[in-house]
């Protein structure tokens, strides 16, 4: 397999064709449908082989390698797309002290070869409008609280009434675009039956209301976790030990890895999990009763809420309890 790891920024994409010899070969070409094109056939040339023989490798950058990753895996060639933080490891250890795009673009080329990570595919079309909706709905929320602290402030500082009723409109303005895309979320759930009897299954956990359950379906939709460790791992919710011989022996926390909205949504839902579903609770008493903090405790009960959401959705069965 012929290995070209793509250092992707929003302008331009520098690439390292890792040849036969262990030499690079490089190019930069723009982040557009012709620069895409120029890159495969770079390749194709170099490599003396079809699309489909070539390996790209690149990194999670944000929302800019989504576009590149798509074209290229739906014209057939072979594509990962690598945790950062897994190749900035990498490099570390290859000694490389040097950033720039050419040597990014060289170390995921030999990153690549060496790691040999997983070949990536884009979710379903209905998955990634969910994304789309949700990411926008999380927006408008966020720019709702905004006004709604500047109203609180605004009352009671000596503020205009003309800056009042500014604040006012704004504040209705955002309400109702939460409303239609709340609405407009719900249709599109709806309207794909797939989502909507994982929603369905989803909802039966106690605990999982409607905001956990879109999340999870976007989680779960977007990516192919192997277990359900691996989906908690995704979003940080694996305990991570600091321990030395004697003299370090720090309280394990969260990794804290992956989305942080999603781990505050998730910590609000399992704080309601703890009290109605039988086996949160369960597991939360036993942790506390032995001496855990309540924050370690309710750390072990995100990640078991996320290995249920996992578990209803890989067997396609609602929600048992395990605790008789």
């Amino acid at each position: 397999m012929n290995i070209i790891g793509v250092d992707v920024s929003k302008a331009k994409l520098d690439c390292a064709w890792l040849k036969t010899d262990n030499k690079i070969k490089a190019k930069t070409v723009n982040n557009t449908p012709e620069g895409w094109q120029q890159l495969v056939l770079w390749g194709q040339q170099n490599a003396g082989s079809e699309i489909g023989g070539l390996h790209f490798v690149m990194e999670a950058t944000g929302i800019y390698h989504e576009n590149l990753a798509a074209w290229l895996y739906g014209h057939g060639a072979n594509v990962s797309v690598a945790n950062p933080a897994h190749v900035k490891h990498y490099a570390q250890s290859l000694g490389v002290q040097t950033k720039n795009d050419k040597k990014d673009s060289a170390v995921l080329a030999r990153y690549g070869q060496r790691e040999q990570p997983g070949l990536w595919q884009p979710a379903p079309a209905e998955v990634r409008t969910l994304k789309a909706l949700l990411a926008r709905l999380a927006a408008v929320e966020k720019d709702l609280q905004r006004e709604k602290n500047r109203q609180e402030k605004a009352i009671v500082a000596d503020t205009p009434d003309t800056v009042l009723k500014s604040i006012a409109h704004m504040i209705g303005l955002f309400e109702a675009e939460q409303a239609a895309l709340e609405k407009l979320i719900d249709e599109h759930i709806k309207k794909h039956k797939k989502l909507k009897d994982n929603k369905v299954l989803l909802e039966s956990i106690p605990g999982v209301g409607k905001v956990i359950s879109r999340q999870m379906l976007m989680v779960l939709g977007s990516h192919q976790f192997a277990s359900a460790s691996q989906c908690a791992t995704y979003l940080g919710l694996v305990p991570v030990q600091k321990e030395s011989g004697s003299s370090l022996k720090a309280r394990p926390q969260l990794a804290k890895n992956g989305s942080p909205k999603i781990r505050a949504k998730l910590y609000m839902a399992t704080v309601t999990a703890t009290r109605y579903n039988p086996d949160i609770k369960a597991q939360y008493e036993r942790l506390t009763g032995k001496g855990k903090s309540k924050m370690s405790a309710l750390g072990a009960a995100m990640r078991k809420l996320v290995q249920i959401c996992y578990g209803v959705i890989k067997h396609q069965q609602p929600y048992q309890p395990q605790i008789t």
